[in-house]
């Protein structure tokens, strides 16, 4: 029961920080999650958790690097993998020694072999605060890759030399030969493991996709049990599960494979399961991050016989190594690399220099490397405890806690998110892309289907007034500005009505007073709402308005005199109240059709924003609805049913505006692609009903 009350409270605390992210956007999510764990730790109803690693790496570590390796841009990878890997394999060797000689050096009562295993835990960084880091900050696609590159291929080097250097720490021997065969033997072990199973893997499903054998749940299943199955046979092979998972993952493609309804179906299942579990999966690490931290932390700095002062200045000192050797690094890799158009070796400008820089703090420890430090044993072989295992960990969650914190804060300073408009952008191109397809709609309005247009386009209206508040692009007084133009169109309408009864009277005097009353009604009702939208009027409007109230108080005083004289008389009105409500909402319905008219009008052309316009039809058909005394059921379900069929045809409109958009230069082809995606994704939730 405890271990489902832990699941159900790290749940809860990812849950919550991703509503906390929203309101500090400044802080990274990881950061927020460590907090929540550190937090947990002190409540009561908070269960106590004891990681065990190689239960971590397994449920936790080995799906999240399998679907980065997964979702990695290929191309870029390749484009920097000697630096990627100069990153993972050489720069974590030399955080190992370099951590472990300064530390030893610096505290002599800290063995070398332990100060090694620290730097060799130090070596690997975590992608994934990477991902989240990136909210404030402008990465390079190269970056982007050189980072996530490292961070699929340093676990192993980082996991394989820690596990050595606790050897010779326990053993006391340590033998360079013995431990470079077995790392040579784990690293490309694991590589090739992960190829053979990978190619399996595209064969067998290409294979089951081709006999129609398979279907959105079992497809799935066998995806997420993939990487399991990767790392725990890796491991019994005794060659780097890490690396077996991370090259399955680059692989394997057969999610890619194949078309139709059913592969996009499927597809788009597989990108929202795993969407769902990668989030939790990264929450849950690093909520189990800030829950271990206190404890990890506790028990040194409570220990009467350890400065704490010098703990803290020792965690700033490898923080230091760290750092500055990583930026010295990865400052030598873009100095001789050469240049991938030209072939040669380019200067060390300034803009080289900073992203140096970011690449040097885009590289922050994690979850792994408090992973490792919880793995190290109590006892050495002669009996005796293990040389300041309570120090070790609390240097190590220390240099995480400051890795995480100076990437959180420095990646916005040094890589400014100056292209904050790029999401502002594309959502200006969608709501272009939207607003084209409402005026093909508008285009494809019959007697039969008018009902059924407008439902989509009310629709669409919605998505682009969300879009607009999102982008801070919603114009009240245009859409303000639209709507006293209406009113002007049904008073121009109801004007033009009255004189032509004036100009040819009804047969009997009842009908005569009954139209023209009717007219009278809605002129006061249309003249009332004028006078009070238009708030902004200049002066000049200013005798129009007491004029127009004086005639409305005149109508009102006439009305009040016929009703009196007619009580004193006792003597029957020409005309009922009823009959002229009912004749008012008559004549109130064509001054809506006519208004809707123009509006339809209008949105063909320039004048008013198109979105304006089907958002007032709207506006306008609902008031139409009210005047109905009964609605009519059936009838709304065949323009429910029909809507429905329209709206599928409106994607193809979509589809065709961005093809349209793009042979004519608007926009790009990245912007084009996700463009389709997401017009795609609803097609597929049209078709399927997902």
């Amino acid at each position: 029961m405890a271990v489902v009350e832990l699941i159900l409270c790290i749940v809860a605390a990812v849950v919550l920080s991703s509503f906390l992210s929203r309101f500090i956007p400044k802080v990274s999510t990881p950061l927020v999650q460590i907090a929540l764990g550190a937090a947990g730790a002190w409540l009561p109803f908070f269960p106590a958790v004891e990681l065990n690693p190689d239960v971590f790496m397994v449920l936790f570590i080995a799906p999240l690097l399998y679907l980065e390796a997964h979702d990695i841009d290929k191309t870029e990878l390749l484009r920097s993998v000697k630096l990627s890997l100069s990153l993972a394999i050489g720069l974590a060797i030399a955080t190992m020694v370099a951590v472990g000689f300064t530390l030893s050096t610096i505290w002599p009562a800290m063995p070398l072999a332990a100060a090694l295993a620290l730097g060799a835990a130090l070596g690997p960084t975590d992608a994934v605060a990477v991902s989240s880091l990136g909210k404030e900050a402008s990465l390079s696609a190269r970056q982007r890759s050189v980072l996530k590159g490292e961070s699929l291929f340093n676990d192993a080097s980082g996991i394989v030399g820690f596990q050595f250097a606790i050897a010779a720490a326990v053993t006391g021997k340590f033998a360079v030969g013995e431990a470079t065969g077995k790392f040579i033997i784990s690293f490309f072990g694991g590589a090739a493991f992960g190829l053979i199973v990978g190619l399996a893997i595209n064969w067998v499903f290409e294979t089951v996709r081709l006999l129609g054998w398979e279907n959105t749940t079992t497809r799935i299943l066998m995806e997420l049990f993939l990487p399991f199955l990767l790392y725990v046979g890796a491991e019994e092979l005794h060659v780097s599960g890490i690396l077996s998972v991370v090259t399955a993952g680059l692989l394997v493609r057969f999610d890619h494979t194949g078309v139709g309804p059913n592969v996009a179906r499927t597809n788009i299942v597989s990108s929202s399961v795993w969407g769902v579990l990668s989030f939790t999966l990264n929450g849950a690490v690093f909520i189990l991050l800030g829950m271990l931290l206190p404890g990890a932390m506790t028990a040194s700095w409570s220990d009467p016989d350890v400065n704490n002062g010098l703990l803290l200045g020792i965690i700033v000192l490898v923080t230091a190594v760290v750092i500055v050797l990583r930026f010295l690094w990865v400052s030598l890799m873009l100095r001789i690399a050469p240049d991938i158009k030209t072939g040669k070796r380019r200067k060390m400008t300034a803009q080289r220099w900073r992203s140096a820089a970011v690449m040097t703090f885009g590289g922050p420890k994690g979850a792994i490397t408090l992973s490792l430090m919880l793995t190290i044993p109590y006892i050495i072989a002669s009996g005796d405890a293990f040389p300041m295992r309570d120090e070790l960990i609390f240097i190590a969650s220390g240099v995480i806690v400051l890795t995480l914190l100076l990437a959180n804060f420095t990646l916005p300073l040094l890589a400014p998110n100056r292209d904050k408009n790029g999401s502002t952008e594309l959502s200006e191109i969608t709501i272009e892309v939207l607003r084209r397809t409402v005026e093909e709609l508008t285009g494809r309005i019959t007697p039969q289907n008018r009902r059924a247009v407008l439902m989509v386009i009310d629709s669409y209206t919605k998505r682009i007034g969300r879009l607009k508040m999102r982008t801070g692009m919603v114009d009240a007084a245009g859409y303000e500005q639209l709507q006293i133009q209406a009113l002007h169109w049904e008073k121009e309408f109801v004007r033009d009505k009255l004189a032509a009864i004036k100009a040819n009277p009804a047969p009997t005097k009842a009908e005569q007073e009954l139209n023209v009353e009717a007219c009278e009604r809605i002129l006061d009702q249309v003249m009332n709402s004028l006078r009070h939208i238009e708030t902004n009027r200049k002066s000049g409007h200013a005798v129009s308005q007491i004029r127009g109230r004086l005639r409305g108080l005149q109508h009102r005083s006439m009305n009040l005199a016929k009703r009196a004289a007619n009580r004193i008389r006792r003597t029957t009105p020409l005309v009922s109240e009823s009959e002229i409500t009912a004749r008012t909402l008559a004549l109130q319905a064509q001054a809506i059709e006519y208004v809707i008219q123009r509006l339809g009008e209008e949105m063909s052309r320039d004048t008013y924003n198109t979105e304006f316009c089907s958002a007032l039809i709207l506006d306008y058909r609902r008031a139409e609805a009210s005047l109905k005394a009964r609605p009519d059921v059936e009838r709304s379900t065949e323009a429910a049913d029909l809507a429905m069929e329209i709206k599928k045809e409106s994607y193809g409109i979509e589809l065709g505006v961005v093809q349209d958009m793009l042979q004519a230069g608007d926009i790009t082809r990245a912007q084009a692609k996700a463009l389709r995606r997401n017009i795609y994704v609803m097609q597929v939730d049209a078709d399927s009903g997902i």
